[in-house]
């Protein structure tokens, strides 16, 4: 008698990858109807919503993923539409961070394509438009950043309302955005003001950056975003702070080790982008204490030149590893990381959202773009 074939088990790899590809067809859903609002006002106003549009096409999804099971975690069930807009909102958040983020840093390129300033100059520019080019760009771009903005708190109020602590989601989502905006204040400040040759100050300063800029926004407050959707007590929302802040951390300072030493054919940036925009990370803080003055001298030179050459961002890179600051950056990491797991381990949900997360840290801590 012949063996009836096995009925496919869906597993939780299959149910996160339907939550994905769900988060992208409802931000084009949402987005188209943005776009109709725009040519209703006239038509002239809709590369405002289609560069949003042709932003969001991408990206891994990491912090609409965190929240899912973050609102899992806390007994969530996975298909609930509130948890999905909610997850279409970080990822409209984030997409507002990164057209900003690339105006601050004079960024020509994101994900392999021009960053929406630079496409806004191009259109200028081929257009044979009056006055200049650049500043229409950033003007422009300043202005799909904030429209955004606007759009991903339109979505997210309407999944808190939704949820059962409206107040409590709409004041960690606030506090998120205020976060992510002081951050960034700092992070051009150190641009500019350079600060004292005193390794630990730099490093203090740059892991506040770091915190603040990046690292909560993009895991810390995905997940507990999810969970007090979800109803989470303030129990299980410390431990997944235990298991998110460093993980967050870990994240960050590879994006840091990315923007020196990363692949352009793989990142979407050039190779040293971080060197030619003067950030001051991490990494140039460890190289502080670990190099020579004259080579601390040359790096310092070498910061926020933006004609920095191939052949320059190569020096640099070979000072930031021959001298170890590149080994305690990743030493970091591999810290950050084992401890962001313990605390995944101690932390009192469900084993299916357990192993989700864990699979998802894993990915995160591996990350090569």
């Amino acid at each position: 008698m012949p063996v009836p074939p096995s009925v496919p088990q869906t597993t939780d790899v299959d149910r996160e990858s339907a939550f994905v590809q769900a988060v992208g067809v409802r931000m084009v859903e949402l987005l188209d109807g943005y776009r109709g609002r725009a040519a209703a006002i006239s038509d002239s106003a809709t590369p405002l919503v289609e560069s949003i549009a042709g932003l969001v096409r991408g990206g891994k999804r990491m912090r609409a993923v965190l929240s899912w099971w973050g609102w899992q975690g806390a007994g969530g069930h996975p298909d609930d539409p509130l948890i999905l807009d909610a997850a279409v909102a970080l990822e409209l958040f984030q997409a507002a961070a990164l057209i900003h983020d690339d105006i601050l840093d004079r960024s020509d390129t994101r994900r392999g394509a021009p960053s929406i300033h630079r496409a806004f100059e191009a259109r200028h520019q081929q257009a044979g438009w009056r006055q200049d080019p650049g500043h229409f760009g950033v003007s422009a771009a300043v202005l799909t950043g904030d429209l955004c903005l606007s759009l991903s708190e339109e979505v997210f109020a309407s999944a808190a309302d939704a949820s059962t602590n409206p107040a409590g989601a709409r004041g960690l989502f606030n506090e998120m955005r205020f976060e992510v905006m002081a951050g960034q204040y700092l992070d051009i400040l150190d641009e500019v003001e350079v600060p004292g040759q005193d390794p630990a100050e730099a490093l203090q300063r740059a892991r506040t950056v770091l915190r603040f800029k990046s690292a909560r926004y993009s895991v810390v407050h995905p997940l507990g975003l999810g969970g007090i959707l979800s109803g989470a007590d303030g129990d299980l929302l410390e431990h997944y702070g235990r298991f998110s802040a460093p993980l967050g951390e870990a994240f960050q300072l590879q994006d840091d080790l990315l923007g020196v030493f990363g692949d352009p054919a793989v990142t979407g940036k050039p190779a040293g982008d971080d060197l030619r925009e003067g950030k001051r990370t991490e990494l140039v803080a460890h190289a502080l204490d670990l190099l020579t003055p004259s080579q601390v001298a040359e790096v310092e030179a070498a910061l926020g030149d933006p004609d920095l050459t191939p052949e320059a961002v190569s020096r640099i890179q070979t000072l930031l590893e021959s001298g170890g600051a590149r080994a305690r950056v990743e030493s970091e990491v591999l810290e950050l990381g084992d401890a962001s797991l313990a605390a995944l381990v101690e932390a009192p949900m469900d084993q299916g959202a357990k192993v989700g997360l864990e699979r998802l840290a894993r990915q995160i801590l591996d990350r090569k773009h």
